[in-house]
């Protein structure tokens, strides 16, 4: 969705205003998809850029910030009315990833995890695509898509709010 190009540049509202007024009026037949990757953090909720999302895929690796940057999001896509909001673990790499992120979850469904793999890291330090390189982590995305398509969660078990 883009970012700032350079230091000292300005402010991003006129291309915030031209994104949220795309995706308000966009159109779309009931088999197309429109994904948005946006960049990590708060700034799209807070311009209101997503507010036309139907579903909101919200990241997160094992650790205390990230899960907690995952409430506010929930917090900040509900404010806007995004009425299905899921969890994504990244990087996990054993089960107590797993459990820390299902312990702490911010309440939200889970969909799935992705593997941490270096296979990925190597194709990204390459400039290659991960579809050839980790296999084991394509399919754990097509997995997660395929539980998003059917509103499948992996869990349905949604763990509340350790700490706040």
């Amino acid at each position: 969705m883009g970012g700032l190009k350079k230091g000292g540049s300005g402010c991003l509202c006129p291309e915030n205003a031209l994104l949220k007024s795309l995706m308000a009026h966009l159109l779309l037949d009931r088999s197309e998809v429109v994904i948005l990757d946006m960049e990590a953090g708060v700034e799209h909720l807070g311009r209101g850029t997503a507010k036309a999302v139907d579903a909101f895929l919200i990241v997160v690796e094992p650790g205390r910030r990230s899960l907690q940057t995952a409430r506010l999001i929930r917090d900040l896509a509900s404010d806007l009315g995004v009425p299905r909001l899921y969890l994504v673990g990244n990087k996990v790499r054993h089960e107590e990833d797993r459990g820390f992120i299902d312990r702490n979850s911010p309440g939200l469904p889970l969909l799935g995890y992705l593997s941490a793999d270096p296979k990925v890291i190597e194709a990204d330090l390459k400039g290659m695509a991960v579809f050839g390189a980790a296999p084991k982590v394509v399919e754990e995305a097509r997995d997660i898509w395929q539980r998003l398509r059917k509103g499948e969660p992996a869990s349905t078990s949604v763990k509340g709010d350790r700490w706040r």
